[in-house]
């Protein structure tokens, strides 16, 4: 059984307000994948990193961080990350922005959604804060492809 850990970004949610974690930790859960830990940090890069790196030492397979992934000056998920994954998926974000741009038009363009592995081999995903964004990831992408490119990772 997989086990995963969500992390959400935000200036505004708390745990009890965070709609797209909430939904993060409910799909993974149906299709039978432990949700170790859920936090919530502020768009601050330092904050992102230090979380991160908890998480890492608890040993899920899957790290999803949600929020911070667009192009306002706030939006520091993806340079937070970028650094402590050390095999990108390229296909991940293309294979999101085309979803997107199919449900929600020109405004996919502006999303940095991001896959890859860190030196743990630990799966890691970054998307954006809104809720059906996450869902179309985690419906569409994660769910049906995670188990199979963490088998490739670990032969």
């Amino acid at each position: 059984m997989s086990r995963a850990c969500i992390l959400t970004v935000s200036d505004t949610r708390n745990l009890n307000t965070d709609k797209s974690g909430k939904l993060i930790a409910e799909r993974l859960q149906h299709h039978g994948v432990t949700v170790m830990a859920r936090h919530v940090v502020i768009d601050d890069i330092v904050d992102i990193q230090q979380q991160f790196l908890v998480f890492e030492q608890l040993g899920p397979d899957l790290i999803i961080i949600n929020g911070g992934t667009g192009i306002a000056q706030r939006d520091v998920t993806i340079a937070a990350l970028t650094p402590l994954l050390s095999t990108m998926i390229p296909g991940f974000g293309e294979a999101f922005r085309e979803l997107s741009f199919a449900e929600i038009g020109t405004r996919a363009l502006a999303s940095k959604a991001e896959a890859g592995f860190n030196n743990r081999n630990q799966l890691c995903y970054c998307l954006p804060g809104s809720t059906n964004a996450c869902q179309t990831a985690l419906d569409r992408l994660i769910l049906p492809e995670f188990e199979h490119l963490l088998f490739e990772r670990h032969k």
